[in-house]
Order: structure tokens, then sequence, then C-alpha cells
């Protein structure tokens, strides 16, 4: 039994995570700046929650404290439609955050896994993206990149944490994960969300866009062989699938299984403005995990989202959130 720490424990993802410490026998604490909502997965009794701003070290320190084994660092703002309202808290969340808990983690002795995010490589249009490609981005006047350049300060100051100090810190970066309990403002859970209220799912632009979506099963999976490797310490990992769907493909499938009403083409800049950017391609290349870690994805998109549906369908709560924004 090991004790950890989950930033971010509340979320989506970390959510997952949380639920799989649990199962595993480990002593889990959660710091979150909200309070669980209704239908997180791990038994709550066994969980401390502390309720905190990631930003104030103070606070963070409550729970990153001598004796931790392992942070799990997933604390961030996360989705397009907040990239465009918050990028001042896009920043300071996810820069100044990562510094706290690097620096806690390193006092109190503790392993780390720090959550990235494919959206460090940007725009680069050569595919698909080892961990050492190329960053391509936009204008700093576009709200757009201020989630990839925060996530990509984010693991320079783990690398820096690592090579002046020592810190035994390793980066996942995940490939458009989802699955249960995903807020609705993303393709899958958006779409999923509103066929099952009856309403058309929406594809952005003309739908062409690829990515290699990654059930949160297997991201979880190779997000606790991280923490478990030696092998894994002092680096970057891209986690994601390898199997690359058009956007239109995936809200297709989704209307099949869920026997919902054809999509309707959205221009997204009618929402986010004529700022806004998308990617034409964002695919992984996993070759690293497979080697070192032995981690591949295993649940292919049609057992994903039937999983998902699944889910979707037993909890009513999560279908009265409302939905918004491209992922």
């Amino acid at each position: 039994m090991a004790k950890v720490v989950v930033t971010g424990g509340c979320g989506f993802v970390g959510s997952h995570l949380v639920e799989r410490l649990v199962e595993q026998g480990d002593e889990v604490v959660v710091f979150d700046g909200a309070a669980p909502p209704p239908g997180q997965g791990a038994r709550q009794e066994a969980v401390r929650y502390i309720v905190g701003d990631i930003r104030s070290e103070g606070q963070l320190a409550s729970a990153v404290t001598r004796g931790v084994d392992v942070v799990y660092h997933l604390a961030a703002v996360v989705g397009v439609d907040r990239y465009v309202d918050r990028p001042l808290d896009v920043i300071d969340i996810n820069l100044n955050g990562t510094r706290n808990v690097l620096e806690l983690s390193e006092k109190a002795g503790a392993r780390v896994v720090v959550a990235s995010t494919s959206e460090v490589f940007g725009k680069n249009p050569v595919v698909p993206w080892d961990e050492d490609a190329d960053r391509v981005v936009g204008s700093t006047a576009t709200e757009r990149w201020s989630y990839s350049s925060s996530k990509a300060l984010a693991e320079h100051l783990t690398f820096g944490y690592i090579r002046q100090h020592g810190l035994a810190a390793s980066i996942v970066r995940y490939f458009n994960v989802y699955g249960p309990r995903q807020r609705p403002a993303f393709v899958v859970s958006r779409s999923v969300h509103r066929a099952l209220r009856g309403l058309p799912p929406l594809i952005y632009d003309d739908g062409r866009q690829t990515r290699c979506f990654t059930y949160v099963g297997d991201a979880i999976d190779a997000t606790i062989t991280v923490a478990a490797a030696d092998k894994a310490l002092g680096e970057a990992f891209n986690i994601g699938s390898s199997h690359e769907s058009t956007i239109r493909q995936v809200v297709e499938l989704v209307v099949e299984l869920t026997g919902g009403t054809l999509a309707v083409p959205v221009d997204p800049r009618a929402s986010f403005g004529e700022s806004y950017q998308d990617l034409s391609r964002r695919i992984p290349d996993t070759a690293k995990a497979q080697a070192l870690l032995g981690w591949k994805s295993t649940v292919d998109l049609r057992e994903g989202l039937t999983r998902t549906i699944e889910w979707a369908r037993a909890n009513p709560w999560w279908l009265e959130q409302d939905d918004s924004g491209p992922s």
C-alpha cells in the first residue's frame, strides 16, 4: 500500500485514477478546487478530500507532506471553451500550480507523475509525434495556444527539477482521452450528451480533422505504470491510441450506438471568434511507452464508446449538465 496524493482528483481523469488507486489498496488524498461531484467512482469514505487552490503553496502543503510516496499532478484548466474564457487562469494554474507541486514534492521526498497533453506539440504538421517532436504553435495573441504554452512550461519546470534538484518525476502526455464522467464539452462527451437527449451531435468545420481517441481506462493503466517503473524516471511518454479516426467517423459512430439523429455541421468561429484555430491531425507515436513500459492502449473506439454510452444512460445527473465548445 502506498500513500498517494492526486491533485485534480475530482476531475474527469483524476476521478478515474482515484478510483483505481483505492481499488488497489492505496491510501489516497485528493487535493482539488472543488468537492467531489455526484457519481464519483471511488468510495468517498476511503479517500481524504482537501478543497484548496493549487496556486497556494500553503494550502497544497496540507496534502503533500512527508511520508507521501507518489504525487499524481492532474490539476489543470482544460477545454477550449475555458482557454478562450479564462486565459489568465489557464496560465496561472497550469504553470504556478505545477511549480508548487514540484517544490513541495521535492521537500517531501515524493515521486511525481505530471499529467501533460498532446497540445504541447501545437500544430506540428509532421505526424505521428514522438516525445521529442518539435512544437509548432500560433500567435501569443490567440488564446487557443495559452494551454499548449502553459503545459509546455510546466514540462520545462518538471525537467528542470529533475536535472537541477534530482526530483524523481515523469510526464505523461494524454491524447484525446474520453470516457464516463467527462465534462460534455469535448467531441465524444458532447456527442453522447446531445444524442442521448434527442439533440443532433455537432460537427465542427467539416469533420475531416483526425484524432486518436484514448479510453480513460487505458490512460489510467499507463499513468499507474509510469508511477511504478524506475525506467520511467526523468522521461516523458505519449499516452494514446494508435488508431486514427476522423471527427465525423467518431460522431457518426456515436449516432449509430445511441440511435440518435444525424449530426449538424457547425462553424466554431461563431462561438469562439475568428482567432479560433484547430488541428488537422493529432497522432501519437507510442513506441517509447511500449518499449520501456510494455504499455499500449487496448480498448478500441467502438468498445470505449459503448461503455461511455452505457454509463451516461445510467447517470441522469450527467445528462443534466450544460455542454459547450469543440475539443
